[in-house]
C-alpha cells in the first residue's frame, strides 16, 4: 500500500500546510492568561493542545519538540518556515539521547522548550519523563500550559490526541499553571508526586478555562 506522506512530497505538503496556517492566522486571535513569562522555562501541555505554542509570545526564543517520523517533518519544516526553533526526537534511545542533549544545551543558553507530555504517541494524558529530567538537571521550572475556545470554529481533529485546531475566526485563551521545580536529587516518589502535579495542573486548566474565558470576553481583551 502506498503511503499517502513518503520523502518526495513531505516538502510539497509543508508547504501547502504553511500556507493554510498563514491564512488561517488572519482570523485567529489568541490571548494569554496568567502566563509566568519564566525565561527559560519548559512549557508542557497535552499532545492536543501542541499549536497553543502559536500564541506563546516570545517565539523567537522558544524551541519545539518534534518527532523524527515523517509526519513530524512535515510539522517542522512548517514551524521553522513560521519562525520557531524545531529540536527533533523519537522515541528511540538513540534519538532521544539527542534530543535531551540539546533541550540541555538550549535550556542553559537561555532559551525555553515546549513539550508535549504525553506524546508523541500516547497514551493520552500520560505524563512522560522528559521534561522532569529537564527540569532536573537544568534547574529550569515546568509552566503547564492548556488552550481553549468554546467556538464552533475551534475543532478537534480525528486523531488520537484530539488536536485542537482554530478553522474560521476564532477567539482562543492560552492560560497557564503556577511554575514547577524539581530539585537535581529527587526521590522516585518525588517525581512520581511532580508527573501527578503536572497532570493535575493540566486537567485543571481545562477546567477552568470555560469561566476564564467568559471574563475574558467581558473585558473584550481580544479587541485591545
Amino acid at each position: 500500500m502506498v503511503r499517502l506522506i513518503n520523502d518526495k512530497n513531505v516538502g510539497l505538503l509543508a508547504d501547502a500546510a504553511y500556507f493554510i496556517f498563514r491564512l488561517q492566522e488572519k482570523f485567529t486571535r489568541i490571548a494569554e492568561y496568567n502566563n509566568p513569562n519564566l525565561s527559560p522555562c519548559i512549557y508542557v501541555m497535552w499532545h492536543a493542545n501542541q499549536l497553543l505554542v502559536h500564541g506563546i509570545e516570545d517565539k523567537a526564543n522558544l524551541n519545539i519538540l518534534i518527532s523524527n517520523s515523517i509526519d513530524g517533518e512535515i510539522v517542522a519544516r512548517t514551524s521553522e518556515k513560521w519562525g520557531f526553533k524545531v529540536i527533533r526526537g523519537s522515541s528511540g534511545k538513540k534519538g532521544a539521547v539527542e534530543s535531551t542533549m540539546q533541550m540541555l544545551r538550549k535550556l542553559n543558553n537561555g532559551e525555553s522548550v515546549a513539550i508535549m507530555v504525553d506524546g508523541p504517541s500516547g497514551p493520552l494524558h500520560k505524563v512522560k519523563n522528559g521534561a522532569i529530567k529537564l527540569a532536573q538537571k537544568t534547574g529550569v521550572p515546568i509552566v503547564t500550559a492548556n488552550w481553549y475556545s468554546p467556538q464552533k470554529t475551534f475543532r478537534s481533529l480525528p486523531s488520537w490526541d484530539k488536536m485542537k485546531i482554530p478553522i474560521g475566526y476564532c477567539e482562543i485563551i492560552n492560560t497557564y499553571g503556577k511554575p514547577i521545580y524539581i530539585k537535581e536529587d529527587a526521590t522516585s516518589e518525588e517525581i512520581a508526586n511532580v508527573k501527578e502535579e503536572i497532570k493535575n495542573q493540566l486537567l485543571t486548566l481545562e477546567k477552568e478555562a470555560p469561566g476564564i474565558y467568559r471574563e475574558a470576553q467581558k473585558n473584550n481583551i481580544w479587541k485591545k
